[in-house]
Parts: structure tokens; sequence; C-alpha cells
């Protein structure tokens, strides 16, 4: 994605950054700048994290108790299309934990996360291509933030006033001026979803923040919400997704999309901080929230990570899951409580 978004960029140029926008390889890493030592720091547990549980982050909710993030799924019904849609994605296909310590080409791995007083950093009201679909803000967004290394430049965001989340795609720092793909603001005390059919930083119109495993839920010793991940093509949308990429295909999944680690698989032979990980995805599953590389699941970047010991959950394929029927936790399409 460009850095250098300017009044005089041209129609063609503009035109390639929105196919890009709804393209299915969005999310795979490419090159991209590496990140200042500032920005290294503001991702060190001991700086950024404070007062951190798994239920919350710097005192905040990550929505409410009753919200579709933090419910479990594990009783509910197999979805009639799962079969389908792990045919498609690819049922020998590895997972990939995208997330660890240390830099990968340069950049952290994962997508980490700004905790910020807003009062105390400068506001900002990004110029969006796709401003439709996209709240005007102003965002507060620090000096030097952490951004997503990689094709997708993620903005995250906590204001701990107001416990209000701000999410920012492709976002770039030109003049003085922030500039982005899409951006969205969520109350972390609502279960207010987006406009139905509208987007957010990531294509299915979900938050990021609340589906990123994070190394603190590792320390509590568990993780008590739903997992973010991507998977190459998608058609259609379920709630609690709002937004589509492409035309509903009956035999490839819709973002919003559940899947869950199977009940009878043995996890009693991994270590036991992967245990963490793969009880949640029992327990809570994973949600198919943006087009990118197949299987793989969403964190924040943290020097506390073992990444060959993430690597023991490369064993888990396709197969190893089954894609879960939400629909019997909706209390209202348009809301993201869920019963």
């Amino acid at each position: 994605m460009s850095r250098n978004l300017a009044v005089s960029v041209t129609v063609l140029f503009l035109a390639t950054l929105a196919c890009n926008f709804f393209s299915p390889n969005r999310g795979v890493p490419t090159t991209a700048p590496v990140p200042t030592e500032e920005e290294t720091q503001a991702v060190e547990p001991s700086t950024q994290e404070q007062n951190v549980t798994a239920a919350n982050i710097a005192n905040c909710p990550m929505f409410p108790a009753n919200n579709y993030w933090n419910t479990p799924v594990d009783s509910l019904p197999v979805h009639p299309q799962s079969d389908v849609w792990i045919d498609n994605i690819g049922r020998d296909v590895e997972f990939h934990m995208d997330f660890g310590s240390g830099e990968y080409e340069g950049g952290l791995v994962g997508i980490p996360y700004n905790i910020v007083s807003g009062s105390s950093v400068d506001q900002y009201s990004p110029e969006f291509y796709y401003p439709e679909e996209s709240d005007t803000g102003p965002y507060p967004i620090p000096d030097n933030p952490a951004i997503e290394f990689g094709s997708d430049h993620h903005i995250i965001v906590v204001d701990t006033d107001t416990c209000t989340l701000y999410e920012i795609f492709d976002a770039s720092f030109v003049d003085g001026q922030w500039f982005g793909g899409g951006g969205a603001i969520f109350d972390l005390n609502s279960n207010a979803l987006r406009p139905d059919t509208w987007t957010s930083a990531d294509a299915a119109g979900l938050p990021i923040l609340p589906g990123l495993v994070r190394y603190d839920e590792i320390v509590a010793g568990e993780i008590n919400h739903a997992l973010r991940f991507t998977v190459e093509e998608t058609a259609g949308y379920l709630w609690p997704g709002r937004h589509l990429t492409a035309d509903p295909d009956d035999s490839i999944p819709p973002l919003g999309s559940w899947f869950r680690l199977k009940a009878d698989y043995d996890i009693s032979g991994f270590p036991q901080e992967m245990q963490v990980i793969l009880q949640a995805m029992k327990t809570y599953g994973i949600i198919l929230a943006d087009n990118g590389s197949n299987w793989y699941v969403s964190g924040a970047p943290d020097e506390r990570w073992d990444n060959d010991m993430l690597h023991t959950l490369d064993v888990l394929t396709g197969n190893d899951f089954e894609a879960v029927d939400a629909s019997g936790m909706i209390v209202d399409v348009d809301s993201g409580e869920a019963k």
C-alpha cells in the first residue's frame, strides 16, 4: 500500500488501490517500512498493557459480556455447509499463528495496538478512499504509532478516557495528514454493529482487536473470546459479519462465518501455553474476518512469545475444525448481543 497518497494522486492509482482493498490477497504480508524504535516500544507489554486481564485492556472491556466475541459456541450445532466450506478453504491445509516475537522481514509479527488517553494525544480526521463506509472521526493517534507491518497497515487505538476503539485500514501519514482505506469507531461498552453492508478496517465489518490472541491472556491462563482468522476466498456474509467482498456462493465460506476446533481433538500433548489457545478454539471458536492466507489466526506481537512453541500448532489442519451454526445466538440481526 502506498504512503504517498496526496491531492496529486491520479485517478488510475486510486482505482488500483480500490481493487486491492477488495482483493482476496488482502492480508498477505508484503514489504513495508521498518518500524522505528518508538513504534517497537509501543507494543512492549510493560509499557502498553496496564491493568490487563483476559476480559479487558487498560480497564476497558472488549465489548459487553453478552457480545458475540465473548460467547461460547461449543454447544451450538454444526453448520450444514461445514464440510463444503472446509473443503474450499483446505481440509489438509495447516494452520498458522500469524503473530509472535521478534521481526519477520524487518517488521513486527502480528497486529499491534496502541493504548492512549485520548485527551492527551492529537486528534485527526483521516482522508479515506472509502469515505462512504467509514467513520469520519476524529481519531486519537499518538506520535509514531505502532502500525501493522505488511499490506494492511492497520492502526488500532484504544482511548482509555472513553473506552472507544479506533481502527484504520491502510494507514499512511503524509505532510501532517493521515490517510487510509477506511476507518471504524466502536464503543467498547456497546453491542452495536456496523451499519448493514458496511465494511470496517476488516473486510467483514468487524472490529479487529477483540479477536487477537494476546500474551497476557496466556499469563492469565484463559482466552475467553473468539479469535480472528483469514482465508483466501470468501463469498457473502453471515451475522455478525456486515460486509462482503464477493457475491454469495454456497460452496465458499462467507465473511462472519464461525468455526471451532472439534471437541474430541486431544490438546493434552501440547505445551500448557498452547493449550490456552486451543481451548479457546474449542470453546469460543474462530471467526472469519478478512481475506488473506488460509487458516491464518491473528494475534498481537509480544517479545514473550516463543515462536518455536507457536509452531507446534502448525499440526492443526482444516480437518480438525467444523463450522458452527451461530444463527441461534442472534437476538437482533442488527445487534452484536448474543444469547
